[in-house]
């Protein structure tokens, strides 16, 4: 476990949706106050407004990479490229530990489109959905990398 962790599997379980859980649990890496964290990731829940595309849990992830790493000079291309390179190898570390990125297919649905009204989080719902497992897996891939890039980073100071 991790602090970032518990503290995103804490916020889907208060209610928050996925991506919101994880760019939140972020917030003392990224800067961000809480109420801009949510609103920002709030769009992303259920695989981008329950339509059950990439999983909000690594849109989240992405957003923390972004705002901690991303580029901002459209014309260099090395830095989007390396960009690219660390969204694909957390994406593909994500869909090794999990099977997919994509929010159907980690939750068996066959529905791809789905009713924009959230389920009510009961308990047979935490039950039959593993997202609260999912954001805390997102997250802890997040402080992996982010902790090994910190070592990194101080090897070359």
């Amino acid at each position: 476990m991790s602090i970032h962790s518990d503290l995103a599997k804490e916020l889907f379980k208060k209610g928050y949706n996925c991506s919101q859980a994880v760019f939140a649990a972020f917030c003392d890496e990224t800067g961000l106050d809480i109420d801009t964290a949510l609103k920002i990731s709030s769009s992303f829940g259920g695989g981008m407004g329950r339509l059950r595309e990439v999983c909000g849990a690594v849109s989240g992830m992405f957003m923390v990479v972004g705002m901690k790493y991303g580029y901002t000079d459209p014309l260099d291309t090395k830095a989007k490229a390396e960009h690219y390179k660390l969204i694909q190898d957390l994406a593909k570390q994500f869909e090794k530990e999990n099977g997919s990125i994509i929010c159907r297919e980690l939750l068996g649905l066959s529905v791809k489109n789905d009713n924009p009204v959230p389920e009510a989080r009961t308990e047979s719902y935490y039950k039959k959905r593993p997202c609260a497992e999912l954001v805390e897996m997102a997250a802890k891939i997040l402080d992996e990398y982010i902790s090994n890039k910190k070592m990194e980073d101080e090897k070359h100071d």
